[in-house]
């Protein structure tokens, strides 16, 4: 009687048990096999000037305080001067890290929440092919978070003074294989449920436009009319329009196209009326333009729409007060 009490208690605990164990051993499993993402919330892809304000943007946001970044990048060359730009010290950050790509790639099971693709199309040979295997390898399965593309407003149909918004047709991309680049890798990462983020021309004090007209052309000219309209956006507004795209997320962003701008075009002689305001370029003189009266004029950007549903506007509303505050 004895042995049988003790079988059926044995019986019954084992019973009892086996839901605790089964569980424990699924959280375990899953534990080891999902992809993690600690320490490892936010990719940025590309860390040139538009990456590294963004990196800084990120780090500094009160909404972004509980994330870390990562900068990805091709190769280690600017791995120190990237982190001199964005931590502006040379103190380290447990929220902040610089790594390659062939690095992140071959870290299988890490994956990020978030993903801003925003590398030039110059570093690689098939571009769509990098932003759809970022989309596919860097952003985490369960697309929580959002994927981000940034791409340009020169991919517009839309060149001789018509006023273009996201619903614009495009260039073809057979027939013009520069832009064709960008449609394509726009819809590689719209396909995998990202956006895309057609900005404008982008400037800085030192880079644009303005610095290579008013430094390198004052013997050879411009090309171009010089009414011809050009759209243009500070890198630090293109920065936090990427951030905003993430802050509003995956349920407004997924497979849309944004236009971003100032808001305020202006002309090629506009941008170097501007210029010529700030002290660094008082030196120079308003160079030659040699497109003819009746050439193409270029188009407006209209995005109006994307600044609503991103809730965003820019910091510098226009590239002239820019340089007229500098």
């Amino acid at each position: 009687a004895h042995t049988i009490r003790r079988y059926i208690l044995t019986m019954v605990s084992a019973m009892l048990l086996s839901p605790l164990l089964t569980l424990m051993l699924a959280s375990m499993a899953t534990a080891f096999s999902a992809p993690t993402t600690a320490k490892a919330d936010i990719a940025v892809v590309g860390c040139g000037v538009l990456g590294t304000s963004l990196c800084k943007q990120l780090l500094s946001h009160p909404d972004f305080a509980s994330r870390s970044i990562t900068a990805i990048t091709k190769s280690t060359a600017r791995h120190d001067d990237i982190r001199k730009q964005v931590l502006q010290s040379d103190a380290e950050s447990d929220r902040f890290a610089v790594k390659t790509l062939d690095d992140v790639l071959e870290a299988s099971s890490l994956a990020f929440q978030d993903v801003v693709f925003c590398a030039p199309p110059s570093g690689f040979d098939n571009y769509p092919s990098a932003v759809k295997e970022a989309a596919e390898k860097l952003w985490a399965a369960d697309k929580s978070g959002s994927f981000v593309f940034t791409s340009s407003g020169g991919v517009y149909e839309g060149l001789d003074g018509e006023t273009v918004d996201e619903s614009s047709p495009t260039l073809d991309p057979e027939t013009n294989p520069r832009s064709g680049r960008m449609i394509y890798a726009e819809q590689e990462a719209i396909a995998l449920g990202g956006c895309a983020l057609r900005l404008a021309g982008l400037y800085t004090l030192d880079r644009g436009a303005h610095s290579y007209w008013l430094k390198k052309c004052q013997e050879t000219g411009v090309q171009g009319r010089e009414d011809g309209i050009v759209n243009l956006l500070h890198y630090d507004d293109a920065a936090s329009a990427c951030l905003t795209a993430l802050k509003v997320g995956y349920t407004v962003n997924s497979k849309r196209t944004f236009l971003i701008s100032d808001g305020n075009p202006t002309t090629r002689k506009g941008i170097c009326e501007s210029a010529l305001k700030c002290a660094a370029y008082s030196q120079y003189a308003m160079p030659r333009f040699l497109g003819p009266e009746d050439g193409l004029k270029g188009k407006i950007y209209d995005g109006s729409k994307s600044d609503g549903a991103l809730q965003w506007k820019p910091k510098y509303d226009s590239f002239d007060s820019f340089m007229t505050n500098c």
